[in-house]
């Protein structure tokens, strides 16, 4: 929020078009929703949705689209919709495998991993990404077993990258959402705006796939994985 009052302090010195800003509502996941409008930057009448997507195949965008609303509204009134967006190629179905526990979890998605390294993937093109520091370890167990060295991540930390092949560990029922955000969490408001940033974590971290995307758990896994599950079903492990 200080850096929107900077910016706005700065843009009325430039006139109406000083400023421009690029973004996508289901990308936020570091703050609560706030008013720009208030903090001196009205986009109001003067916003436009963009329909194309360019950097992730049809099948997972389409996927990841479904643990989002398909209407997105601000504190200013600002209303996103996913309806009508396309991606401009197509690829694999995601995957989502369920395993009865973490050390079947690691074996599964070190297979995964030898397996793209057999499509000719290099370690540069592949991450697994994880809720937070905690599940750290059981993601750099999966790589020691695939032999590789991709790259291992929390899912704040990947906002921003893309990979061509991207595996989501330990989406657990008591990893996501994160049960001690929502511990000291008592007005229900509030709740529902943690509740939407976790839910809005899984599709930063879904949509830094290009080509393939394999989400796991240990069973019974995330509540979120419901909504990608009612169009993609579950992988046997």
């Amino acid at each position: 929020m200080a850096q929107a009052r900077f910016l706005a302090s700065v843009g009325r010195s430039g006139g109406a078009d000083a400023l421009f800003f690029a973004g996508d509502l289901g990308q936020r996941i570091f703050h609560l929703p706030f008013s720009w409008a208030k903090l001196g930057i009205d986009v109001r009448g003067r916003a436009q949705i963009l329909k194309v997507c360019y950097r992730t195949s049809h099948q997972i965008r389409r996927a990841a689209d479904h643990l989002l609303s398909n209407e997105i509204v601000d504190q200013d009134g600002i209303e996103e919709t996913r309806r009508g967006t396309v991606s401009v190629f197509d690829g694999p179905d995601p995957r989502v495998q369920l395993f009865p526990d973490e050390d079947a979890e690691i074996a599964g998605v070190a297979a995964w991993l030898k397996d793209r390294a057999a499509e000719g993937l290099t370690d540069r093109e592949i991450a697994l990404l994880v809720r937070g520091t905690n599940q750290i370890a059981r993601a750099m167990a999966a790589v020691d077993a695939s032999g590789s060295a991709c790259t291992v991540l929390t899912m704040h930390e990947a906002k921003g990258l893309e990979f061509r092949a991207v595996g989501v560990m330990a989406l657990d029922e008591d990893v996501l959402p994160d049960p001690e955000r929502l511990a000291g969490i008592g007005d229900v408001a509030d709740l529902e705006a943690i509740q939407d940033t976790e839910r809005h974590l899984l599709y930063v971290a879904a949509t830094r796939a290009r080509d393939r995307l394999l989400l796991t758990g240990v069973e019974p896994g995330s509540e979120f994985l419901d909504d990608l599950t009612s169009i993609i079903g579950f992988s046997s492990p």
